[in-house]
């Protein structure tokens, strides 16, 4: 059959304009790199803060840090859309109809049966062509590089596809292996979990993909859900493959998709649920077309929008990023400078080192931060992790903070509260888009689009 019309596709992710940054895009992500090498990265380096063992400061520059040139890679980076979900479901089928790949050479392998058994990344070249996960990861530009810990055998089930396409210049596309409840991780020959967090941790949009014969929640979904709390926000469930139920029957699966997911998402607004059967061919007769059709128009503003929003969403994340390191310098200091002033002409430096490490309390450490810095208790780390921290970091090893000041350069605390409070702040006014003026119309076909009234305003 012929396949139907995807022209709202390409206007509301602007295929047809041109594709790249922007100049005032590459100026404040220049501006951005500068902040990062001038005033965060010192300081995290030199209280060493990529080896604080938690998942809560484990994040995008965190994991790769030990890399040279990792963190630029990072920041650098197109936003991810990672697709998840159980096999056959329609993922690879649904970044097929995005990119408009059915039919031609570049098209994903698609199937009844579970066809993805590798992490895809779909990603923007010159030339249609095929990159092995050892190759990706061996090139440190790409910021694959930190997949090499995963070992060998994850490797050979890491692929690259390269294809010049106006929307891949703006977004990279990862497709994995589905969700398998019926076997051990263990099987699939390398940490199926630990891969997946690396995954979430980078993605800035993640696709959860249903269909109505696949709703059913074993260990493997659950373990996903319990590695993308505190992203929430992110999450979009896809219950695909609509148009294959009747409308009576749609409405009851709706109903038993949220019935499924409720145990799972503690939050207190429920994730945007997008119905549609995304792929090339017309909707089946008898069912509601022009409600599909409003769902994937809704689904590829919201896309547009992650993609639109790329630089602030960076900047964001670098001062977060640059506030947790700020606390763990302040935090570093403070235990020095309590075991200088407890040590003693014949006590054992090891012992009263020790102590002060097991029972920080007695010794207000985290609390003279809270009285003194302005620090949130809330974004405070664990005191067990500072246990970890220093039986691989001996205390000897660090300076106070008074001594990385200099009459040329400044202070590193200095620089980093300045760029927090300042510097961030302002390079994100500056590379906010504009907001239209009331009354008047921007973009293709802006008159007939649809609200959507889960996008807030």
């Amino acid at each position: 059959p012929a396949p139907r019309d995807r022209s709202h596709v390409e206007d509301r992710l602007r295929l047809a304009a041109a594709a790249g940054p922007s100049a005032e895009t590459s100026a404040a992500m220049k501006k951005l790199l500068n902040i990062y090498h001038t005033a965060i990265k010192p300081l995290e380096q030199a209280f060493k803060y990529n080896e604080l063992r938690q998942h809560e400061v484990t994040g995008r520059l965190i994991v790769c840090l030990s890399v040279a040139n990792c963190a630029d890679g990072e920041i650098t980076s197109k936003p991810m859309v990672l697709f998840l979900g159980p096999w056959s479901v329609g993922k690879s089928s649904m970044i097929n109809y995005l990119l408009g790949l059915h039919g031609t050479s570049q098209e994903l392998y698609t199937g009844a049966e579970p066809t993805t058994s590798e992490y895809t990344v779909i990603m923007h070249g010159e030339r249609s062509r095929t990159v092995e996960g050892i190759v990706m990861a061996a090139d440190s530009s790409r910021s694959f590089s930190p997949l090499e810990k995963f070992g060998q055998g994850f490797l050979e089930r890491l692929v690259g596809i390269e294809m010049p396409h106006k929307l891949l210049e703006r977004v990279t596309f990862v497709d994995t292996p589905g969700i398998i409840e019926n076997r051990k991780q263990q099987e699939r020959g390398y940490p199926y979990s630990e891969v997946c967090q690396w995954f979430i941790d980078r993605a800035d949009l993640i696709f959860l993909v249903f269909d109505p014969t696949k709703l059913d929640v074993g260990g493997e979904l659950e373990m996903l859900f319990r590695q993308m709390k505190g992203r929430e926000s992110q999450i979009r469930l896809i219950l695909n493959k609509a148009d294959t139920v009747s409308n009576q029957d749609l409405m009851r699966v709706y109903g038993a998709l949220f019935w499924s997911m409720a145990p799972l998402i503690n939050v207190t607004e429920p994730p945007r649920v997008y119905v549609s059967s995304f792929w090339p061919q017309d909707y089946a007769a008898d069912t509601s077309r022009e409600l599909f059709l409003k769902e994937e128009i809704s689904l590829t503003e919201d896309l547009n929008q992650v993609i639109e929003n790329q630089i602030e969403n960076k900047i964001a994340f670098i001062r977060q990023h640059g506030i947790r390191v700020r606390i763990h310098a302040l935090l570093v200091d403070r235990y020095i400078q309590t075991y200088n002033d407890k040590l003693g002409w014949f006590s054992d430096p090891h012992e009263v080192f020790q102590d002060i490490v097991n029972d920080p309390d007695k010794y207000y450490i985290f609390k003279s931060i809270l009285a003194k810095t302005n620090v949130s208790k809330f974004d405070l780390p664990d005191k067990e992790s500072y246990q970890d921290f220093f039986g691989v970091n001996p205390v000897s090893s660090f300076k106070q903070l008074s001594d990385h000041c200099s009459w040329t350069g400044g202070c590193l605390l200095d620089k980093i509260e300045r760029a927090i409070s300042h510097e961030l702040p302002a390079l994100l006014s500056s590379a906010a888009p504009t907001p239209p003026l009331p009354g008047t119309c921007e973009g293709p076909g802006c008159e007939e689009k649809p609200k959507n009234r889960w996008r807030r305003q």
